[in-house]
């Protein structure tokens, strides 16, 4: 089991718990000011904090806010949409953020684009999982996005390990997991400025 530790983002205007043992990116390279990005120091698994304009429409539901959630993968996957499949998504509670503000959460995987000089160098991911989660903050035309990357590389995982139709998922998926409930557990709008400035 991971070990975790409270952490400040966006200068202290949020807050959650992330593994003990991602770093900072911005401490290497910069990041955009509505991104936060962490590394597992240990791996290759990254959290991206994203801070987005709310996408969609008035109001909020399962269609419109599903609308929102896939509009916001397809941006975040690019190109590579046609090689993404998504696994399941699921109406997703924080624990310290009011009940009404609708979150979701989608299980993903990407394919690797097909290109047989890259497929000799051992660092091109197998495939790439993805949990996002999605919380839409209507009154301040606000959508944060909390995504977890996960590449899986050629002997860094187990294959027999992972049939998500059958939902198994192996250990780096199952880790991600971990840390997406935790971040649910306790991520928290400790400045509601924030999302003015943005």
């Amino acid at each position: 089991m991971a070990a975790f530790k409270s952490t400040p983002l966006y200068g202290g205007a949020l807050i959650c718990d992330l593994p003990t043992t991602f770093a900072d990116v911005s401490l290497l390279r910069e990041v955009p000011d509505n991104q936060e990005v962490y590394i597992d120091k240990d791996g290759f698994t990254s959290i991206v904090f994203d801070i987005t304009e709310r996408v969609g429409g008035k109001g909020s539901g399962p269609e419109i806010d599903g609308r929102a959630l896939t509009t916001h993968l397809e941006d975040v996957v690019g190109d590579d949409i046609d090689r993404t499949k998504v696994w399941n998504t699921t109406p997703t509670l924080f624990s310290r953020l009011d009940e009404d503000i609708p979150s979701y959460t989608l299980i993903a995987t990407q394919a690797p684009k097909p290109n047989p000089e890259q497929r000799e160098r051992s660092s091109a991911p197998d495939f790439t999982a993805l949990i996002m989660t999605l919380v839409r903050l209507e009154r301040e035309l606000t959508d944060i996005l909390i995504t977890i990357n996960v590449p899986h590389i050629k002997g860094e995982y187990n294959e027999e390990d992972i049939d998500l139709e059958l939902g198994k998922q192996g250990k780096l998926i199952g880790d991600a997991v971990d840390y997406a409930a935790k971040i649910w557990e306790t991520f928290k709008v400790k400045d509601w400025g924030l999302f003015a400035e943005i």
